[in-house]
């Protein structure tokens, strides 16, 4: 018995076995060879040695380039409130005083430590603060400071510290001399205002080029808080006592007359406790002091995270200059 020949050869089974399994034709030439790979990478070795090394030389020149920065820190508590007797008797006796025809400054307090966090950090107080404080030369002309002298260099080509003028030149509709709201953002810069929910602690940080001057404008910044926040509320306790005196003349109800002395007693306890109390709105836990030590630049981190670049950099380049060059090669050889 004569078995006849198969018509399949190996070239067509071997054809077919890719779609069988699903393969596409060119799978192989897609796959990633990782000989190769570090093959190219070993190649390139001393391109790639190369770019590092001239990336970390770079990063530490850069890292001692920049100037040490200092923090000086103080931590504040909210100072016992001085009563809010005001809004607390407004609601006793708004009713009463509503039945008279008589009507009654608002209540509603704030908190007095929310008040003073977001003044501290308002644009008002904060161009009032430094032109009171004549911070505006070191806080945005400040170039160096010597820690021997303990002096603060301020740049020549900004301020001419002879004749006590700016001399920066600078496009308009911008000045020589810095407008509020350029001292503002610059201020907001080096200020740092944070508050712990859990305790109530709130912290108040400036980083500044001298430590001296960090370590003074967190004390004044302080001290002018208080003072600002002490201002507003006896100001406020006064024009509600001259209110209601005028109430108590204008009324012959005795229970009326009653609730708007009990009232002005209230509101000259508060005038009488601001004006004996020096840390009226936060009181001071711990004071700042002159750091010893930078706050920042953090110089070893910008070595390694730029040694770490001008790597991946150098890698990036030698691959692709190899698949530049293998893309090339076949283009020549069919010109060819």
């Amino acid at each position: 018995m004569t078995i006849p020949p198969s018509n399949t050869s190996p070239a067509s089974s071997q054809g077919m076995a890719g779609p069988a399994y699903g393969y596409p034709a060119d799978y192989a030439d897609d796959e990633i060879d990782l000989r190769e790979l570090f093959g190219v990478l070993w190649a390139g070795k001393w391109l790639i040695i190369g770019i590092t090394a001239i990336a970390a030389v770079i990063a530490v020149l850069f890292a001692l380039w920049q100037p040490n920065i200092y923090r000086a820190e103080a931590l504040l508590a909210p100072a016992e409130s001085s009563g809010g007797g005001l809004s607390s008797m407004m609601e006793r006796y708004g009713g009463l005083a509503s039945l008279a025809g008589v009507s009654l400054p608002g209540g509603g307090e704030t908190s007095k430590t929310d008040m003073g966090l977001k003044i501290m950090q308002s644009r008002v107080f904060l161009a009032d603060f430094i032109d009171r404080r004549d911070l505006l030369a070191p806080l945005m002309a400040a170039e160096s400071w010597n820690q021997s002298s303990g002096e603060l260099k301020l740049d020549p080509a900004l301020f001419d510290v002879e004749s006590d003028e700016w001399v920066r030149e600078v496009d308009p509709p911008k000045q020589a001399a810095p407008s509020d709201q350029e001292a503002y953002r610059a201020f907001q810069e080096i200020l740092t205002v944070s508050e712990d929910t859990k305790s109530g602690f709130i912290t108040v940080a400036i980083d500044h080029l001298s430590p001296i001057v960090a370590q003074q404008w967190v004390t004044w910044l302080v001290e002018d808080i208080n003072a600002t926040l002490r201002t507003q509320d006896v100001e406020e306790a006064e024009q509600s006592i001259a209110y209601l005196r005028e109430q108590v003349r204008a009324t012959s109800l005795a229970e009326l007359q009653s609730m708007f002395f009990q009232l002005i007693q209230s509101q000259t306890e508060t005038v009488m406790m601001a004006n004996v109390r020096p840390e009226y709105a936060f009181k001071t836990i711990d004071p700042a002091v002159v750091p010893e030590q930078k706050a920042k630049p953090q110089r070893a981190l910008i070595c390694v995270i730029g040694t770490l670049l001008g790597g991946m950099l150098a890698v990036l380049i030698v691959l692709l200059r190899h698949y530049w060059r293998t893309e090339d090669k076949p283009a020549t050889e069919e010109g060819a």
